[in-house]
């Protein structure tokens, strides 16, 4: 076994020093960001190269339900399954000592899956390095801790924190606010130090109960890979404290949702400097092209950026996510913000995307509206200096109309990959088909006895 064990990064290993290894986790990223794949015992994972799931996981609703793939939904071809050993990490959470490690998908003839999330980011970021760029990524993440709800029929309520209050609303960054429910935060911290992830940092958002973590900026790949483990990690510390963490957009009426803000910059391979600042400190052309990128091409991958139809609730004027796609500088109201840095460390945050994202998908779909913006090389809209929520909505408002824009975004689907685009309206259209069945609280309240 000291083969492949070798691999293993830092933390993998220390957090193994003197232990006996007992399961590995095989995981891979469905549509939804949900971790699927199999676990097995280490003896077992190191006799094998290769590991196969059928690709219909990636064909999969959130429901469970199942949706055609040009018949292929009802063959289920196995994909062939290689760790990527650079990805794996402790699960401290469980019984025995166990690793996760993320796996990349392959079909039997060695191709990379092009239904796969993370080859859909793999692909993305490609075609920077084929430019000559690096792009960097800094996501932050928002997320409620919530009692525990075991009836989806009752509506979600903040938890109870230590001084037998409930999460208290509106106290954004507010340091008593997050120590009432400080264990869930320490074992959060323990976790992430286990698994060898570093936190850029932790505070109180204006939510009851809610959390925002910041990581520090990176590789796309690697910190999707980080955001799909924080979610897993930070789910099973909310257990242990008799309470649920959700990634939900808008899990609470009347509180502001969750959103994974993106801080974006792009570095010139050979050189390692910002593209975005001139060797001046001024901003160069393609900073107002990426910008521009983000405003033409931000309406066709909504769907992606909002995939449920719980992700529109979220869009709300003065609820602390935006309705349109101006840009400005340090303004919160927009869409599209330039935070207040150094030249060199210069950076385009978009503002737009969901908690509830799959993070390979959100970040694949920013940079690659980004990434259209530096090939057309056009200019964006003036400078929005004032309170952007006075403006009207110019972005999607519900998952079917967000769907028609990317069924019709021929550009991102060559950027994305047309096949992996095919499947993923397919997969949301057959959600938001579902979700038009169910009848809310809201219209047997209304309309049951007046209309």
């Amino acid at each position: 076994m000291a083969d492949w064990t070798d691999q293993l990064p830092e933390a993998a290993r220390a957090y193994l020093e003197g232990r006996r290894l007992d399961e590995v986790e095989c995981l891979v990223a469905d549509i939804s960001g949900i971790a699927r794949g199999k676990a097995m015992p280490a003896q077992k994972f190191a006799k094998q190269k290769n590991f196969f799931l059928p690709n219909s996981i990636f064909l999969q609703t959130i429901t469970g339900e199942w949706v055609d793939d040009d018949g292929e939904s009802f063959t289920e071809p196995d994909m062939i399954l290689t760790p990527d050993f650079s990805t794996a990490t402790a699960a401290p959470w469980t019984a025995d000592w166990t690793l996760q490690v993320i796996h990349d998908c392959h079909d039997q003839q060695g191709n990379p899956v092009a239904m796969a999330p993370r080859n859909v980011l793999k692909r993305v970021v490609q075609l920077y390095n084929d430019k000559g760029w690096t792009p960097v990524v800094a996501p932050e993440m928002e997320f409620f801790l919530v009692a525990r709800n075991i009836d989806p029929n009752q509506p979600v309520e903040p938890p109870m924190g230590r001084s037998g209050r409930r999460a208290a609303a509106r106290q954004a960054y507010s340091m008593s606010a997050v120590d009432e429910y400080g264990p869930v935060i320490d074992d959060i911290y323990d976790f992430a130090e286990a698994q060898g992830f570093f936190i850029d940092g932790i505070l109180q958002e204006g939510g009851a109960g809610q959390v925002e973590i910041n990581l520090a900026h990176g590789d796309p790949i690697a910190l999707a890979d980080e955001i799909f483990y924080f979610k897993r990690l930070i789910r099973e510390a909310a257990l242990r404290h008799d309470c649920f963490a959700t990634f939900m957009a808008k899990p609470i009426q009347d509180e502001p949702g969750s959103a994974m803000h993106v801080h974006h910059s792009v570095v010139d391979t050979k050189t390692g400097k910002n593209i975005f600042a001139a060797a001046d400190g001024s901003e160069t052309p393609e900073f107002f092209h990426f910008i521009a990128g983000l405003q033409n091409h931000l309406p066709s991958v909504i769907a992606i950026l909002a995939p449920y139809v719980n992700s529109y609730r979220r869009y709300v004027r003065d609820h602390a996510a935006p309705i349109n796609l101006e840009w400005g500088r340090d303004n919160r109201t927009t869409g599209i913000r330039v935070p207040v840095s150094e030249p060199q460390a210069r950076r385009v945050e978009n503002r737009l995307v969901g908690m509830d994202v799959n993070p390979y998908l959100g970040i694949a779909a920013s940079l690659a509206c980004g990434y259209l913006g530096l090939v057309d090389g056009k200019e964006p809209a003036p400078q929005f200096t004032g309170d952007a929520y006075d403006t009207e909505p110019d972005i999607p408002r519900s998952l079917s109309e967000a769907l028609d824009l990317l069924d019709e975004a021929t550009a991102m689907h060559e950027v994305l990959d047309p096949h992996f685009a095919r499947v993923y309206s397919a997969v949301k259209k057959a959600e938001n088909e579902g979700f038009l069945q169910v009848i809310s609280p809201w219209e047997r309240e209304h309309l049951l006895l007046n209309v």
